[in-house]
């Protein structure tokens, strides 16, 4: 019989499984290959050609004159500056506590719109919460610079002061005990409802029958909750948690949209430090000690995300890696 229409022809090897040669593959196939060619260039383009800038981080670099190789020296120049270490500082407390805080409202925000019994109101309230991931940063820096502003303009202060809990404007957003507590506030407004669809994802993957047989057996809504959709989203939350550990080291545009010279100490991450070393040190930049501070911080979130998949292990007995 005719194997038209039927793939390539299958051969067996030596050990006896079955086998088809890779050129018949590939011309059989050659319709997704060619629907997988534009990917690939992007990825080899954006992603891959970049890395050749590696080499810049071992050579001074200031863009006039051709690189010149020094070794270690800008590591060693990165290391004995301070604001280098102010940065890396904020970096990781920024970016953790950004990511725990705001892991722990998308899963608090989860369980209550699971909790809703009305579908209508519930797909209502979801597309509310969803909305602010889809402002831009720039847009959401300045509708709450506006409205945390310590002019009469802003609404917050404008309550405060008529309910009598201050006398004066705060100035929020440049205040070094305050502006920490407006950014993790305004991420939490704007990712929050954009970090549940997973959750709720998983919710509803839970077999109802759990639920009427731990009815049944008396459990109310809060031992439900407890013993079986908290534990079902265990994994979940771990899965989450290592998944976005690999972006804390490149925070930038939140930070930069909502930093100012006022809280720089307080503000200032790895990425916005590379960023005025580059274009606002008032000196020639060296591309050279920037590509050097860069390749330091994507060495430390590689580690980052390699040491909590090794947790994952522990905890759950495989990884995502």
């Amino acid at each position: 019989m005719s194997n038209k229409g039927k793939g390539p022809a299958i051969q067996k090897n030596a050990a006896g499984e079955n086998k088809r040669p890779l050129l018949v593959s590939l011309h059989y196939y050659r319709g997704f290959y060619v629907m997988f060619l534009p990917v690939l260039i992007f990825a080899v383009v954006f992603n891959y050609l970049p890395m050749l800038g590696i080499r810049y981080a071992f050579c001074t670099y200031k863009g006039i004159k051709a690189p010149e190789f020094i070794g270690l020296g800008n590591f060693e120049k990165m290391i004995s500056m301070p604001g280098f270490w102010t940065a890396f500082g904020n970096t990781l407390v920024i970016s953790i506590v950004k990511l725990l805080l705001n892991t722990f409202m998308a899963v608090l925000l989860s369980l209550l719109l699971n909790e809703l019994r009305s579908m209508k109101f519930k797909k209502f309230a979801q597309t509310v919460v969803y909305l602010p991931h889809f402002m831009s940063w720039v847009v959401t820096a300045s509708v709450f610079t506006l409205i945390l502003s310590p002019t009469n303009a802003g609404l917050v202060n404008s309550i405060l002061i008529k309910l009598g809990i201050i006398d004066e404007g705060i100035y929020f957003l440049g205040s070094q005990d305050w502006w920490r507590p407006m950014y993790y506030m305004v991420n939490v407004w704007k990712d929050t409802g954009w970090g549940t669809i997973i959750f709720m994802a998983t919710l509803s993957g839970i077999s109802p029958e759990l639920y009427e047989a731990a009815s049944m057996d008396g459990a109310g809504r809060w031992n439900c909750m407890r013993y079986i959709t908290l534990p079902a989203l265990a994994n979940t939350i771990i899965t989450v948690l290592i998944l976005n550990l690999a972006k804390i080291m490149n925070l930038f545009e939140s930070v930069f949209v909502m930093q100012n010279d006022a809280v720089i100490k307080q503000s200032d991450v790895l990425q916005t430090y590379i960023y005025t070393q580059t274009f606002n040190s008032g000196a020639l930049p060296d591309y050279g000690y920037t590509t050097a501070v860069g390749l330091a911080s994507s060495i430390v979130g590689c580690i980052l995300v390699l040491v909590c998949n090794k947790a994952s292990f522990k905890v759950r007995g495989r990884g995502i890696v």
